[in-house]
């Protein structure tokens, strides 16, 4: 499948992945609690995704990196899976730059 945002239930609340053509997470977002709300996260991940300045690059406990998207608020849209390396975590920023703003939605709800 190719790339794309999924959309779906946990629970009674909403979320979503953007998932690359290969079926791999790369961001997860928070829950929300509408569905329309994560709709609107969709979009807010579309909008930030190419300005860099909206990541944070952490390192996990295990020292493990990973990255964050925020808004320009500073609430936190997604989180990254754990990388082996900053630079496949820096190539996985990249690739949210470059697939999120086109990305469509596949609703699973």
């Amino acid at each position: 499948m190719k790339t794309h945002f999924d959309l779906k239930r946990s629970g009674t609340q909403f979320m979503f992945n953007l998932k690359a053509a290969n079926g791999e997470t790369v961001l997860t977002s928070e829950r929300y609690t509408t569905k329309q709300n994560a709709e609107g996260g969709i979009q807010s991940v579309r909008t930030n995704a190419p300005i860099d300045g909206r990541y944070k690059r952490l390192t996990a406990r295990d020292t493990s990196p990973y990255f964050t998207l925020g808004a320009a608020n500073g609430e936190t849209l997604g989180t990254s899976e754990m990388y082996s390396s900053t630079t496949a975590r820096d190539n996985g920023i990249e690739w949210v730059k470059a697939n999120a703003p086109t990305a469509p939605t596949v609703d699973n709800t």
